[in-house]
């Protein structure tokens, strides 16, 4: 038997009308240039950041249109880019709807007014959403399907699976759902953000045409699993190792008129509404930074109304309604087939199916600590460089863990950004607590969405006795640094871990990240500096060895540019490779252009953002820029300088955007070890530059076009076996 795939929806008195396509048309779609007709190449020095923002989630979409990758880790990728695209919109979009409302007229550095900027934004969109759909609807669900994976139609379901069907929606949705009407004496329904919702109109004989809503309620699975013995066998899988599921709304749907008892419900249609989420925090007036925060989260649910998302079946005078009472023009409004809030099909990748996600991968050790149990006389050893998701993140764990419970510990120093829920590392912070040390965490309370987790675990660890300093004033803190202080025979000695990711053990399997364990005194003391400046008062503008932002990291990263172009001029050698997140400083950006034009070859892997115009004769034509997309999120950030064969190597937390080089606290700080050198120089940079497999590289007029291996060896970076030798 084979399931009806799910198109858009339109209910009339329980009977579900699907619209259906043709044929399958592939589309050739061509990228919108981010140039205007005005300008030449050489004149549009930057790249719009927020364009960029898109390009990078095309990539994502991309990841999901290949059909290389398993086909759950396909729906992992349509759902990761609906969650970006709702984020984008909350963040983003807001804010340049928030600069539209002030009146502000300042054009970003590509020369683009605010309005201009959101009217592009739409443009590109449209037809992305489109793909999206189509890739949804004729390629991913009919895959699903064959796969004994179905998200069923409710108007095809057989009596067995609607006698289901209906007493779920007795026992399980029923008690939960609350509709609400709108009329003359009942103002209009708050609706939250990101809450998908139905629209139901009722026509009555006395009053006429009535509306009402009903949200779909969060508490309930999205998509309601069957059980699967009403889940018909798929060639040669048994039922047991099938799936079905329906879409909730759709149950509600079909049930509507149990919500409204002898009314006529004639049309029902789902909505989805996106607020903004980007909570300014008056900081300098706050005298509990704390309460100001959670203060902040609350009004985050009342954000304006930055995208309103209807299903294409909804009629004119339904989506008038909504929208003046949600206060939201044309521009707000997206119309899209099928379902709405696709990031929900992040739930199908729990399905147990392996045959149908990447091969699991199982972290190693490195060697040091497989053959010195002790972490700290390991650390004493040789500096020790970890490369998560294929190192284990637990060594980092123990080393908390063994402070902890170590007697010759006497304190313990932490930065925590975004740590999770379950969190083993501040579990051990609690626990050194308890057993006597001395510990002290910076918990950063502004880490968007990560707030109400980090103030729960502040709480926690404040009642624990731990001491808890809240960040900066006008700074995030995003630098990443655990530092130990132990009592040994010859003295004190510290301990320091420095990395480019969180100390999250969930997002570690996950992420590509790097991390050093070191005790080296100069690298240590700096740390030391550093924390007196996130917990006291320093006006400190030099370290010893880091590039801390604000301070000296713009600075330091723009020396060592101008250091590079000197070094080539004599040598002829000069060499810069930096990979990171995002890219969008524009005065970073003109040093690279600055180096370029000196004859400087320079590499850039940036995941994200890009805002520098690559290979554009005159300006940048030595400078290539590539994007590497896969299974794991590329987040670690490397600064190699080749300084006249010298090499300087520079890894940390920091990406090359205003916000993280003048308003976070940041560090970035030297490889100094040959090893870890040669490891980062001719195994992790080299084969980033090599891959053919996940990298896209981008052209100067703004397209990223996909490097394919042809006949040559396929080299992907992110296969273990390339990272970690001996794997």
């Amino acid at each position: 038997m084979r399931y009806p795939i799910i198109l858009a929806c339109r209910y009339h008195i329980r009977t579900c009308l699907w619209s259906t396509g043709a044929m399958l048309t592939v589309i050739v779609m061509t990228v919108p240039s981010t140039i205007s007709e005005t300008q030449s190449l050489a004149e549009a020095r930057y790249f719009n950041r927020e364009l960029s923002l898109i390009e990078f989630n095309r990539r994502v979409l991309e990841e999901a249109m290949d059909a290389r990758n398993p086909l759950l880790e396909r729906v992992k990728f349509l759902a990761i880019f609906a969650s970006n695209l709702d984020e984008f919109f909350m963040i983003r979009v807001s804010g340049i709807k928030q600069q539209i409302r002030a009146g502000v007229q300042k054009r970003s550095p590509d020369g683009q007014t605010p309005a201009e900027q959101l009217s592009a934004i739409r443009r590109i969109l449209i037809p992305l959403l489109e793909q999206e759909r189509k890739l949804l609807l004729y390629d991913l669900l009919p895959a699903l399907q064959e796969q004994g994976i179905a998200i069923l139609n409710t108007a095809t379901l057989n009596d067995d699976q609607r006698a289901w069907v209906a007493d779920y929606f007795r026992r399980q949705v029923f008690p939960v759902l609350t509709p609400l009407a709108f009329d003359s004496s009942r103002p209009f329904p708050f609706i939250s953000n990101l809450s998908l919702n139905l629209a139901v109109v009722i026509r009555d004989q006395a009053k006429g045409e009535l509306f009402a809503r009903v949200k779909v309620p969060e508490v309930l699975p999205r998509l309601i699993p069957l059980p699967s013995e009403l889940c018909p066998p798929v060639g040669d899988l048994p039922t047991s190792r099938c799936h079905c599921f329906v879409w909730l709304e759709q149950v509600i749907a079909e049930h509507i008129d149990q919500l409204f008892p002898g009314m006529n419900v004639v049309e029902v249609y789902p909505f989805r509404v996106t607020r903004n989420a980007d909570v300014e925090i008056e900081e300098d007036e706050a005298d509990d930074l704390l309460a100001t925060i959670e203060q902040g989260l609350r009004q985050r649910r009342f954000g304006e109304v930055v995208r309103l998302a209807v299903d294409d079946a909804m009629p004119e005078r339904i989506c008038r309604l909504l929208a003046a009472n949600l206060k939201v023009g044309a521009e707000d409004i997206y119309t899209v087939r099928g379902p709405l809030g696709l990031s929900d099909l992040m739930q199908l990748t729990q399905i147990d199916r392996p045959d149908l996600k990447d091969p699991p991968y199982v972290p190693r050790l490195p060697a040091v600590l497989k053959n010195t149990p002790n972490l700290f006389e390991a650390i004493k050893k040789q500096d020790i460089l970890l490369h998560h998701p294929y190192h284990s993140f637990t060594p980092i764990i123990d080393f908390i863990q063994a402070a902890a419970e170590d007697p010759q510990v006497l304190a313990i120093k932490q930065t925590l950004y975004r740590v999770g829920r379950n969190s083993p590392i501040v579990q051990a912070l609690m626990h050194a607590r308890e057993q006597g040390k001395q510990v002290t965490v910076v918990v950063e309370l502004k880490a968007r969405f990560d707030e109400e987790n980090n103030i729960i675990w502040a709480r926690a660890m404040e009642r624990a006795g731990v001491h808890v300093v809240y960040g900066l004033v006008g700074l995030k803190v995003h630098a990443k640094l655990a530092m130990v202080v132990r009592q040994e025979t010859d003295g004190i000695r510290c301990y320091v871990h420095l990395g480019t990711g969180n100390y999250n053990a969930a997002t570690a399997r996950i992420y590509t990240d790097l991390g050093l364990l070191t005790c080296r005194p100069e690298i240590a003391a700096d740390v030391v500096d550093l924390f007196n400046y996130l917990t006291a008062y320093s006006r400190q503008k030099e370290y010893r060895t880091l590039l801390v932002a604000p301070v000296n990291l713009r600075r330091r990263l723009t020396e060592l540019i101008e250091e590079e172009i000197a070094l080539h001029r004599l040598h002829g050698n000069g060499r810069l490779i930096f990979k990171m997140n995002a890219l969008v400083d524009p005065k970073i950006i003109d040093a690279l252009y600055a180096a370029s034009q000196a004859g400087v070859q320079i590499d850039l892997i940036v995941r994200g953002m890009c805002s520098l115009r690559p290979q554009v004769p005159g300006l940048s034509e030595t400078i290539r820029v590539r994007s590497i997309v896969g299974r794991y999120l590329e987040h670690s950030r490397i600064y190699y300088f080749h300084h006249g064969g010298k090499p300087k190597i520079y890894i940390g937390s920091a990406d090359l955007m205003e916000r993280n080089l003048d308003r976070r606290v940041e560090e970035l700080f030297p490889l100094v070890d040959p090893v870890a050198m040669q490891y980062v120089t001719e195994t992790l940079l080299s084969t980033y530059l090599a891959d053919n497999l996940r990298a896209r590289e981008l052209q100067p007029d703004g397209r990223y076009v996909r490097i394919t291996p042809d006949d040559a060896e396929v080299i992907d970076s992110q296969d273990p076996k390339r990272i970690i030798p001996g794997c």
